[in-house]
């Protein structure tokens, strides 16, 4: 029968606690939940809603400098007319107050309207710009999630093994007092694990207070504290990304990654730019259509009321002449424009080819730094019963046994938080290609405890 150390009892107490907590406590959130509060939430997520919804008015916007305009425009007057003759025989003086009312309806559809039309043009590309914005922060909503929900996970593994460690400690500070007191070690033991203690005590408040700052970097994000997170399964097993080759994930970042994606829509506006700077020197037709009706009760020539009623309909051209060289100043500015823009485009590619490669090495280094470290933590257990056997027995000293201690917990840690850290750059990896979805946080989820 396996028997177990008082000690050793502490630790797996520690260890065990957050698991059956998520076990048995219906309150424990998942990463898919989280995700969901934070939609409803997130202030930037929210802000980038907004503005998509600010881009898809450009097309209408542009659409409407194609179609007809209507205005209707009204005026009513009242006048007080003296008239002071010299020759009272010839014309005598007057006073009179006129009333004049009348109205204006004009009618004007763009017939050739150069400038326009890649108005038009460059809207389309501006609600693409819009859409591929907002779809990168539904991405870094994702990435934001899951790092903010591993970080809270990683804290409590931090203050979980802080406390176990304390609690072996702890009782390897008594068992060196015993032995003390007994003779069969010198006061060094008792000092050395008395300063480990004290040590791990003052780990132990940074844990707690750097768990706290995690939870409300989460609930920054999701509007609310969790009680319980669901832990990550122990028996988890990270698979490599698919496809298991870095050049297909760089080709993928630089055709559909949503930074490459916008400033491709921003090089094609800029583009459109140029030509509707050149268009400035292209005439403009328009067809027009006025009818109104002014009525008037008198005038300074008769005391008669007139009632006007006039319809015009013709072709109205504009040609533009000189305009102080701006026309020309304009068409330049929008060339350089345009050149920037490219240039901006072939560095958004780079960037996203090196993201790329960075974040591919990052994952498979990650998978591979998990591997090494679940051997490291079978190495470090044998280790610590070695040295605890070897100093009951006397060929060891306490401060062997209380190293191999802090090289165990130390290497659970370093476990917890590369497996953490190795699931969420595979997802910074799927958002750098752009294929990051709301079906791979769920997949995530799966790898949680139930």
């Amino acid at each position: 029968m396996l028997q177990l150390t008082a000690a050793q009892l502490k630790v797996w107490r520690f260890l065990l606690i957050p698991l059956w907590l998520a076990a048995s406590g219906a309150s424990a959130e998942d990463l898919v939940q989280v995700y969901r509060d934070a939609q409803r939430y997130d202030a930037v997520y929210a802000a980038a809603r907004h503005n998509l919804a600010a881009g898809r008015e450009r097309l209408p916007q542009g659409r409407a400098l194609l179609l007809p305009t209507l205005n209707l425009s009204g005026s009513a007057t009242r006048s007080r007319i003296e008239v002071e003759s010299d020759n009272p025989a010839i014309s005598p003086s007057f006073t009179r107050t006129p009333d004049a009312a009348g109205y204006t309806l004009t009618f004007v559809q763009p017939v050739y309207r150069r400038q326009n039309y890649l108005q038009y043009r460059q809207a389309e590309y501006q609600v693409q710009q819009a859409e591929a914005t907002f779809a990168q922060a539904s991405q870094d909503l994702v990435v934001r999630t899951a790092q903010a929900y591993f970080d809270v996970l990683a804290a409590q593994d931090t203050l979980a093994l802080v406390s176990a460690q304390k609690a072996a400690t702890s009782e390897q500070l008594a068992q060196a007092k015993r032995n003390f007191e007994v003779g069969t070690a010198t006061i060094t033991d008792t000092h050395e694990a008395q300063s480990r203690y004290d040590l791990i005590v003052a780990q132990e408040i940074a844990a707690q207070n750097d768990l706290e700052n995690r939870r409300r970097a989460l609930q920054l994000i999701t509007g609310k504290p969790y009680a319980e997170l669901k832990p990550l399964r122990s028996d988890v097993r990270l698979a490599p990304p698919n496809p298991d080759n870095m050049e297909t994930w760089v080709d993928l970042a630089e055709k559909q990654s949503y930074p490459v994606l916008i400033q491709e829509a921003v090089a094609e506006i800029a583009a459109l730019e140029a030509r509707r700077a050149s268009a400035g020197h292209h005439p403009t037709l328009d067809l027009v259509a006025t009818h109104g009706q002014t009525n008037q009760t008198a005038s300074t020539q008769t005391s008669v009321g007139t009632d006007n009623t006039s319809t015009v309909i013709g072709l109205q051209l504009a040609m533009p002449l000189y305009q102080g060289g701006a026309i020309s100043s304009r068409e330049r500015e929008a060339a350089a424009l345009q050149l920037r823009s490219r240039e901006d485009l072939e560095n958004a590619r780079r960037s996203a080819a090196l993201t790329a490669r960075q974040t591919y090495n990052t994952v498979m280094n990650g998978i591979a730094q998990v591997g090494a470290l679940e051997q490291a933590l079978v190495s470090s257990q044998s280790a610590l019963d070695s040295n605890r056997l070897g100093y009951e027995v006397g060929v060891r000293i306490n401060i062997d046994v209380l190293n191999a201690q802090q090289q165990l917990f130390q290497t659970r840690r370093d476990l917890a938080v590369a497996r953490y850290n190795t699931i969420t750059n595979s997802l910074r990896l799927k958002a750098a290609a752009g294929s990051l979805r709301e079906e791979d946080i769920e997949e995530v989820n799966r790898a949680l405890a139930p």
